[in-house]
């Protein structure tokens, strides 16, 4: 007897079952939703913890919004040229993760100093509150939403092209 005339019933039973090549792929509306999700909830828990309305405030406005905002920037970039440019899948994890969260935290200094800025321009008294919060959540949001988007891309792009290369 051969074991296609009685198969072990357990065969399959334990087996990962995954679509395709087994690899998540990189998908933008995901990545966006994390990149407002962890941010904003980790800031809504310090201002819980400290009771700062303000925090609580910024953790949904001004920190989940530019973090999901550069995280959109970023992703339609990294689709867009990232694969194509070889230093980004190339170097080393850490190197190209400290890279993009460096550029990140500039982009967020960049747009506090745009908005408050232009805001003095438009509201010279200032009598927004959430004003002074921009240059430490625009940059601060620039940085984590930098380093969540670029490590999950280059996860997601490293594991197709392993698997890529098995085949």
């Amino acid at each position: 007897m051969n074991k296609m005339e009685y198969p072990n019933q357990t065969d399959g039973a334990y087996e990962i079952k995954s679509g395709g090549s087994g690899a998540k792929g990189f998908v933008l509306w995901r990545e966006i939703l994390m990149a407002y999700v962890s941010p904003a909830i980790m800031a809504g828990i310090g201002g819980l913890v400290t009771a700062d309305k303000g925090l609580q405030l910024g953790a949904l406005t001004t920190i989940g919004g530019t973090s999901a905002l550069v995280a959109w920037m970023l992703g339609l970039w990294l689709r867009s040229r990232g694969v194509h440019k070889r230093w980004i899948s190339g170097a080393p994890h850490l190197v190209v993760v400290g890279l993009f969260a460096l550029m990140g935290a500039m982009f967020g200094l960049f747009a506090a100093w745009a908005t408050s800025g232009l805001l003095e321009i438009m509201i010279p008294s200032n009598d927004l509150a959430w004003v002074g919060r921009v240059w430490i959540d625009f940059p601060l949001s620039g940085f984590i939403a930098s380093t969540i988007v670029i490590w999950r891309w280059r996860l997601a792009v490293t594991t197709n092209f392993s698997s890529k290369r098995r085949r």
